[in-house]
């Protein structure tokens, strides 16, 4: 399971131009689901991403996670995450996830976000969506269950 974590000040997702998703000051998470992916790279990519310190202190250096800045989350499923692009010009997906296993893991790790307190919101799986991301910093993070 992949995830690309923006730090952002705030960020929306359309869907048929109808605003589905929006946050304040908090994080952009871009999910990618594989096919070897299980709950338990949903568990550790959860409790990884709202731990990870990358909010500012009073001193300006990462010290705070999203859990002690409260800051929202916005979940937007992303299969291209998975894309291999060594071969060719075409990128291959053949490392995602088919889509009735993806949606439930992708399922399973916005309830574990969820679980820990903190404003969720979502885009629409497998639609066609238009993100707005206002990132902060820029910070910009992939981070990754399997490595």
């Amino acid at each position: 399971m992949k995830a690309l974590i923006q730090r952002v000040t705030r960020a929306s997702v359309r869907v048929n131009r109808e605003i589905v998703g929006e946050i304040g000051p908090g994080l952009v998470v871009f999910v990618g689901i594989g096919k070897d992916d299980s709950e338990e790279d949903a568990r550790y990519l959860a409790n990884k991403i709202v731990n990870l310190r990358i909010f500012s202190d009073q001193e300006d250096k990462f010290a705070l996670s999203a859990l002690e800045t409260r800051g929202e989350i916005l979940i937007v499923s992303q299969f291209t995450l998975l894309a291999d692009s060594r071969k060719g010009r075409r990128p291959s997906f053949t490392e995602a996830a088919p889509p009735d296993k993806a949606k439930q893991l992708y399922e399973f790790f916005v309830k574990q976000v969820r679980s820990t307190g903190l404003a969720v919101e979502t885009g629409v799986f497998q639609e066609y969506m238009q993100v707005e991301i206002h990132n902060d910093g820029p910070v910009t993070l992939l981070v990754e269950s399997k490595k």
